[in-house]
């Protein structure tokens, strides 16, 4: 194993809180309720990909630029007051830092990571960062992680994912990527049956890796 490739939203970044609270305020003012089921199909998602399930769940017919704008808005407010890292974030990035490669694959936009990255002095530690903007295909299609891949110039095989969505985690796996998951307390009840491993936070995720490293 030569790299690690981290998603961010949930993973890295507690955002998912945020942005759960910014989709239920949208759906309210529209006099409507979404619900979990909804907000799971989203996860891992490009935005835009992630809107259309919201939309189409909610039965909103409205522009679906327009309704980002709104969630990118509120969701930035909420990021500049209240973002943190997951338990257990530094501790894997320092293990790992001048081991393996490290990189981003997230399905946020690049404003967004770039907030997080600096807001929390994460750029450090990274040797690739893909966003979804110039993403064609978001998870659970493995294109993110294919230009990675690419980017790190190495092969699937060579690295691990690490992901806390099941899009995320197929997106990985049919990267061909060794793929831990991470479930959150929003993502726990998915389909993570295909995966090679699931942690249940990032120190065991580490110690599985160490694991891996040893027995190579």
């Amino acid at each position: 194993m030569k790299a690690i490739i981290f998603d961010m939203d949930g993973l890295m970044i507690d955002t998912e809180t945020l942005y759960y609270e910014t989709d239920r305020e949208i759906a309210q003012s529209f006099g409507k309720v979404v619900s979990d089921e909804t907000l799971w199909k989203m996860m891992g998602r490009k935005p835009m990909d992630s809107y259309r399930i919201y939309c189409d769940d909610l039965g909103l017919d409205m522009p679906i630029e327009g309704l980002l704008k709104i969630r990118y808005d509120s969701v930035e407010k909420k990021m500049l007051n209240d973002i943190k890292p997951m338990p257990g974030l530094l501790s894997i990035l320092g293990e790992f830092r001048g081991k393996l490669k490290l990189a981003i694959a997230t399905g946020s936009p690049n404003k967004f990571m770039e907030l997080a990255l600096n807001k929390l002095s994460l750029n450090q530690y990274f040797d690739v960062t893909q966003p979804s903007d110039e993403i064609k295909n978001g998870k659970p299609h493995p294109e993110i992680y294919l230009k990675v891949i690419e980017k790190l110039n190495l092969n699937p095989e060579d690295c691990i994912v690490i992901e806390d969505s099941s899009n995320g985690a197929r997106a990985g796996k049919s990267a061909g990527c060794y793929t831990i998951a991470v479930p959150s307390e929003y993502t726990y009840m998915q389909d993570f049956s295909f995966v090679n491993y699931v942690a249940s936070d990032l120190d065991k995720a580490k110690e599985h890796i160490k694991g891996l490293l040893s027995s190579t």
